[in-house]
């Protein structure tokens, strides 16, 4: 099929579901099964998946296993298994458990960003570029996050400006890759494609990532507006896992296996084999006890 527009022939899919899909589960998963779904995306032909997150227990109980988990995996030597770090703490447990690239994050609002890790958006940034720095030394990639780039839970619309600065900032301390992330899902179509454009003039399309959630139904839309600036890097969640603690009403990412269908479908590669993928997504499901989100998977048979 002809890809016009200046659409990537191939797109990078990062599967958050293990970790910005599981956290939001009431009920803890056993280190088992995460470690279970992360090599069935594995073996699904996923090339990054986010593992787990190095934060305090306390405040993510869901994710106190991450270590267990990262140690447990099978590997592909070819793939990206990047974890949370929220601090320096939090990167040396991650340099402990064998973290080969974390993931380091702030939000384009100052209310998230004091509910979601208690400090200012220019704390934030101090903090994480210390980390940044060290995990760099050790050969450890690293990866950013803006939350709220869409919208505020909290503050309502959030400015570019704002956006723009913050993912300049962390590309400047070194991430190889900024994911800009609609965690309430409020964007549309046009606003996601103004607002990465915008970033993506600052910091260089190939940097860019885009990570949307599905609340309104709107994150395919959004996805397909990015792709045709040029983006070819996008966050997704398995079965359409997710949510936030700190967004209230916000569900989770785009699905794996819905994403992967429209890409296919416009004849864009992404490695990824769309019936083991169900598979994994059906399976855990039936762990957490719910049907899957992803309609795709509904459409094939779905589960519980």
């Amino acid at each position: 099929m002809d890809i016009s527009h200046g659409i990537s022939q191939h797109v990078r899919i990062v599967d958050v579901g293990p970790r910005d899909g599981l956290q939001n589960e009431k009920n803890i998963v056993a280190a088992a099964d995460k470690i279970r779904l992360i090599n069935d995306l594995t073996a699904a032909g996923l090339s990054a998946i986010e593992v787990g997150s190095f934060v305090s227990p306390t405040w993510v109980p869901q994710m106190a296993d991450t270590a267990t988990v990262l140690r447990g995996i099978t590997r592909n030597n070819a793939a990206r298994y990047p974890a949370l770090v929220p601090n320096l703490r939090g990167l040396e447990a991650a340099i402990a458990a064998g973290a080969t690239e974390i993931a380091i994050f702030s939000a384009a609002s100052e209310a998230f960003c004091k509910k979601n890790i208690n400090c200012s958006i220019a704390e934030s940034l101090e903090r994480f570029s210390q980390v940044a720095q060290i995990a760099r030394a050790q050969n450890i990639a690293v990866r950013g996050y803006v939350s709220c780039v869409l919208g505020c839970p909290y503050e309502g619309d959030v400015a570019i400006d704002s956006v723009v600065s913050i993912a300049l900032a962390l590309k400047n301390m070194g991430c190889y890759e900024v994911s800009l992330g609609d965690t309430i899902g409020v964007g549309t179509a046009g606003k996601a494609r103004a607002m990465t454009a915008a970033v993506a003039d600052a910091i260089g399309i190939n940097a860019v990532a885009v990570h949307f959630h599905d609340t309104y139904g709107q994150a395919l839309a959004n996805v397909l507006a990015c792709l045709e600036l040029g983006v070819s890097v996008v966050d997704a969640s398995v079965a359409g896992l997710g949510g936030c603690p700190y967004a209230p009403r916000a569900t989770g990412n785009v699905a794996t296996e819905d994403l992967v269908y429209m890409l296919h479908g416009m004849g864009i590669e992404t490695g990824i084999d769309l019936d083991k993928l169900i598979t994994a997504g059906n399976r855990i499901c039936t762990q957490l006890g719910r049907a899957s989100s992803s309609k795709v998977a509904t459409a094939k048979g779905g589960t519980v």
